[in-house]
C-alpha cells in the first residue's frame, strides 16, 4: 500500500488541484493512504475533510517580509514546522511528498528531504511562489500548468482538473445549463466572473454595460461572488446570481467569458476552449498577467489592464467582439489549443515516475 502526503492549502489555487490528484491517487487504488497536510486556517480546512481526506494541520508559518519580532521567532517556529512533517512522515510511513505550494509546503519538502524521500512538485502559476522555487532545487519531478514557468527541470503537465470540469461536454449539457439559470439555449451566452470573492471592477463594469452587452444581441450571466458592491441592473437577458453552486453548468452555457486570470480559471476555460476576456487582478506580484499569457498569444484570449476595463472599453472594444461571431468562434478554436484537460493523469504519471526511483536532483 503507497502512502502519499500532499501538501498546499491556503486558497482554492491551492486546494482544488491537490483534491484532483488526491482522488485520482484514490480512484486507481482504494487501498492507497491519501494524508492531506495544510493549516488550520486555511481553505483546507474545510475542503479536505468534506472531501473524506485526513487532513494533518501545522502551524501556519509566513516568511517574514520586515525585521519585526514575528521575524525573530521565525527560525525556531519554522524548524518546529519542519519537525512535525519530519514527526508524520516517520510515524505515518509516508514515501513521497506531493507539494502544490503554500505556507505548508516548503517545511514538508525539507522534511522530505532530512527523511530521503522523493518529492514532486506541482506549480499552478506561471510566476511560481517561494516554496516551490525552493522545493524544486531538488524535487525528483516538477509538473507546471504553464509553458515557460521559471522551474529547473519543470514539465508542463498543466492544472490537475475537478473532474466534472475535465470530462464536461459543454455542447450536451448546454440546454440543461440554459435552463438551470433561465437562459435561452439558442442565444450566445457571456460569463461574467471574479471568482468566489468577486472582483469589483468587472462587476462594476459588467452592471454598468448591461444594456450595451444585451443590445448586441447577446445574453450574460454575471457571478459576481461575496460581498458584491452592485445591484441587479433589472435589464432584460441579464442574470445575476452572487455563486454558482454548479459551475459546470455555467461554463456550460457560456460562448465567452469576461474574468480574472486566476491560473484554475484560465486553465478551466482554456481546457473547455472558452475563449476570454482576462482582466487581471492588479495588486500582487502580477502573476494572473503571466498565467494568461500563454492562451492569449494563442489567439484564445484577450488581455486587457484593470484600470481599462470601463464601460468606454466595453463600447469600443467588447461590443465590437460580440457582434463578430466568426471572430469569438476563431478565438475558441485557438483557446482550446492552449489547453490541457487531462492535467490530473499527467501529474499521477510524474508522481509514479518519482516512487518508480532514480536519483534526486540536486540543489
Amino acid at each position: 500500500m503507497s502512502v502519499y502526503l500532499l501538501a498546499g492549502g491556503g486558497t482554492a489555487g491551492h486546494v482544488n488541484p491537490l483534491l484532483a490528484v488526491a482522488d485520482r491517487l484514490r480512484e486507481r487504488d482504494a487501498d492507497a493512504e491519501v494524508l492531506v497536510l495544510g493549516t488550520a486556517e486555511g481553505l483546507e480546512a474545510r475542503l479536505v475533510p468534506a472531501r473524506g481526506y485526513e487532513l494533518l494541520t501545522i502551524a501556519k508559518v509566513p516568511f517574514p517580509r520586515r525585521p519585526n519580532r514575528a521575524a525573530l521567532a521565525f527560525p525556531s517556529r519554522f524548524s518546529r514546522s519542519i519537525d512535525d512533517v519530519a514527526r508524520i512522515i516517520s510515524d505515518r510511513g509516508v514515501e513521497l511528498v506531493v507539494g502544490f505550494g503554500g505556507y505548508v509546503s516548503t517545511p514538508a519538502y525539507l522534511a522530505a528531504r532530512r527523511a530521503g524521500i522523493p518529492v514532486v512538485i506541482h506549480e499552478a502559476n506561471a510566476k511560481p511562489g517561494l516554496a516551490n522555487r525552493l522545493g524544486a532545487r531538488w524535487a525528483e519531478q516538477v509538473g507546471v500548468a504553464f509553458e515557460g514557468t521559471p522551474l529547473p527541470h519543470a514539465e508542463v503537465v498543466g492544472m490537475p482538473l475537478r473532474r466534472e470540469i475535465e470530462s464536461l461536454d459543454r455542447a450536451a449539457l448546454r440546454a440543461e445549463a440554459a435552463e438551470f439559470f433561465g437562459l435561452d439555449p439558442d442565444r450566445p451566452v457571456l460569463l461574467a466572473t471574479g471568482g468566489s470573492l468577486g472582483a469589483r471592477r468587472i462587476n462594476r463594469t459588467m452592471v454598468d454595460s448591461a444594456a450595451a452587452i444585451t443590445g448586441a444581441g447577446w445574453q450574460v450571466l454575471h457571478i459576481t461572488g461575496a460581498n458584491s458592491e452592485v445591484d441587479d441592473p433589472g435589464v432584460a437577458d441579464y442574470r445575476m446570481v452572487e455563486y454558482a453552486d454548479r459551475m459546470d453548468l455555467a461554463l456550460a452555457a457560456a460562448d465567452l467569458a469576461v474574468s480574472r486570470a486566476g491560473a484554475a480559471t484560465v486553465s478551466e476555460l482554456a481546457a473547455l476552449g472558452l475563449p476570454a476576456v482576462y482582466v487581471p487582478y492588479p495588486v500582487g506580484n502580477g502573476e494572473q498577467r503571466f498565467n494568461a499569457a500563454g492562451v492569449v498569444d494563442a489567439g484564445g484570449g484577450i488581455l486587457v489592464d484593470d484600470a481599462r476595463f470601463v464601460p468606454e472599453w466595453v463600447d469600443a472594444e467588447l461590443v465590437p467582439l460580440l457582434a463578430d461571431r466568426d471572430r469569438v468562434a476563431a478565438m475558441a478554436a485557438a483557446a482550446a489549443t492552449a489547453g490541457v484537460r487531462d492535467g490530473t493523469a499527467r501529474m499521477v504519471a510524474l508522481i509514479d515516475a518519482a516512487l518508480g526511483g532514480g536519483a534526486a536532483h540536486q540543489a
